[in-house]
């Protein structure tokens, strides 16, 4: 009886979401003003045996932006794309049906003590299955990281039952080409791009943290367009941002990287392909990608280089799945950390019931941060540090999220003051632990019959201690802002996956050096979040598109020297 009457709920919620949302989706007026880039343009097509090609498997942040960079570069490229490609007006403003569009279902599995693991065991981490990957699904939230993250190691000395370390590099030498990825996205705040207006939301978030001392609170760095810019709409501050930008104001290697490099004449995406392995030859140098084509084929692709660039779970299984006499143990993995110091950041929300109505589903979807618990200090208890910024759910999203499994009287009252909410998301860095990793399921096999990934997702002391210390913060911020009371929720599946082919100096602790360049096979490189070596406190995406342009950098360079 009980499951019925959740089905019937939970119709009953869609229900009302699609009443409060069919407005939103009226006043929409920008999804057919983009001007440059859904016009089709005239397909490339590289042979199969052509071995001059870099082949880039994922589209997302980083294997959209490489294939743009070498693509404008001259170079020959052929990305490789699991899922669909999709258009502006393919998007909805509906929340459910976004997911249903451009989620990751294919089947996983997850073990370890983790809130996560235990709530969301199939589905533990939320990543994006379409060309342009999870930059369609992003808030669009855009920070360089703070310097003394890039030397974890040394910053917050030794972290018990840890991994952390330092990065190969620090903030100067990803300066230049953080400045090229803020250009290239169209930050607000950076190249004299105006902040995106304040919103109800913002303005509760602004008010509590300022009568608690707080002095770091901004309307965020954003890469969504508030002013026209790249052929791309000004935000139309309607609230669907991680539904897919119907728009076009939010940057997204969809319709910016990917056309651009298509109207080079030098890339050719090829959608709706799965990756199942990289090959190479007897020396162990890379030759090529075996893939399942729309049709259902599978077909190999030659290749020059080979770029993995589809997230860090992922990648992962692809290079643990190209395991081969020569490297028994996976492609790139004599060091043996393929998969493992997974990160996924430490997460959590706050909401804030208000007595007045906030309506905070109205502006983007992040539209303000405060700062000042992002860094590191030793008398709170923990090491890292942590964002407080808004965060607006449509109404089903937020009463799946409010508590799981959660019933009766109280929690209807709780979603019932949907319109009378303003929302917190906590975001910090968690710490890299080997056992939190990423292998290959002995039995359980996906459709295409490579073995399915496990997640094992334990909590570590220190990511507990910072989402008690954040929860706090972010209860009191409300209540100085005059909530009535404060909903603490537990985190959600994210989609901010890190650390699995971390970046290292020496071949004997990771897998990649400090260009995303295998330390095992001099032509094999990765270009997404799974290169961190550690998993920082800010949102990746910035971070991804800069280490993909200077990767990019790199490799036109070897290439044209024939280093590779």
């Amino acid at each position: 009886m009980h499951s019925e009457v959740t089905a019937c709920t939970s119709v009953l919620v869609r229900a009302q979401f699609h009443y409060l949302y069919s407005l939103a989706s009226e006043c929409m007026t920008g999804e057919g003003d983009m001007t440059t880039y859904d016009d089709d343009v005239a397909a490339v097509n590289f042979d199969h045996n052509d071995d001059s090609v870099v082949v880039i498997i994922g589209s997302g942040a980083g294997g959209g932006t490489v294939a743009h960079e070498l693509s404008e570069k001259g170079i020959s490229v052929v990305v490789i794309e699991a899922g669909p490609r999709l258009k502006l007006t393919d998007f909805v403003n509906d929340e459910y049906d976004a997911y249903d569009m451009f989620t990751w279902t294919d089947k996983r599995t997850s073990t370890g003590n983790g809130e996560i693991a235990r709530k969301w065991a199939d589905s533990p981490s939320w990543v994006c299955k379409l060309v342009g990957g999870s930059t369609v699904h992003w808030a669009g939230l855009a920070l360089r990281w703070n310097d003394e993250e890039f030397r974890a190691r040394s910053t917050y000395g030794e972290v018990p039952g840890t991994s952390v370390t330092n990065w190969p590099l620090n903030l100067s030498d990803l300066e230049p080409y953080y400045a090229k990825a803020e250009d290239k996205m169209g930050v607000t705040g950076t190249n004299g791009i105006p902040h995106l207006p304040e919103t109800n939301n913002f303005k509760i978030l602004n008010l509590g943290a300022r009568r608690l001392g707080y002095e770091k609170v901004n309307t965020s760095y954003m890469a969504i367009n508030s002013e026209p810019r790249d052929g791309r709409n000004a935000c139309d501050q309607i609230g669907f941002c991680m539904a897919g930008c119907r728009s076009g104001a939010k940057w997204s290697t969809l319709y910016s990287e990917i056309p651009k490099a298509e109207a080079t004449g030098n890339m050719e995406l090829r959608a709706n392909s799965m990756a199942l392995r990289v090959e190479h030859d007897p020396s162990g140098k890379v030759t090529g990608v075996v893939y399942v084509d729309e049709d259902g084929n599978q077909q190999l692709q030659k290749a020059r280089v080979v770029v993995v660039a589809c997230n860090a779970i992922e990648s992962s299984r692809i290079l643990l799945n190209s395991a081969s006499n020569v490297y028994p143990d996976g492609l790139s993995n004599s060091s043996g950390m393929v998969g493992k110091n997974w990160t996924r950041h430490m997460t959590g929300y706050a909401y804030g019931i208000f007595d007045k109505p906030v309506n905070y589903h109205r502006g983007t979807n992040a539209s303000g941060l405060v700062q000042d618990e992002w860094h590191h200090d030793d008398d709170r208890g923990f090491a890292g540090g942590y964002l407080m910024g808004t965060i607006s759910l449509g109404l089903p999203y937020y009463a799946a999220f409010l508590r799981p499994g959660g019933w009766g009287r109280e929690f209807s009252q709780d979603v019932e003051a949907y319109n009378f909410v303003s929302g917190i998301f906590i975001n910090g860095e968690d710490m890299p632990i080997e056992s939190n990793a990423i292998t290959l399921h002995d039995t359980e096999r996906d459709q295409f019959g490579m073995p399915v990934p496990n997640i094992n997702v334990d909590d570590h002391p220190n990511d507990v201690a910072m989402r008690n210390h954040s929860l706090k913060r972010s209860s009191e911020i409300l209540l100085a802002a005059g909530a009535k009371r404060v909903l603490e929720c537990p985190p959600m599946p994210g989609s901010h996956n890190m650390g699995t082919c971390r970046m290292s100096d020496s071949e004997s602790d990771g897998v990649v050096n400090k260009w995303g360049q295998s330390h095992d096979i001099p032509n094999l490189f990765i270009a997404d979040g799974s290169i961190f070596s550690t998993a920082g406190g800010c949102n990746p995406t910035l971070t991804i598109v800069t280490l993909a342009i200077r990767e990019a950098e790199y490799i036109a360079e070897q290439m044209r020297t024939s280093t590779i």
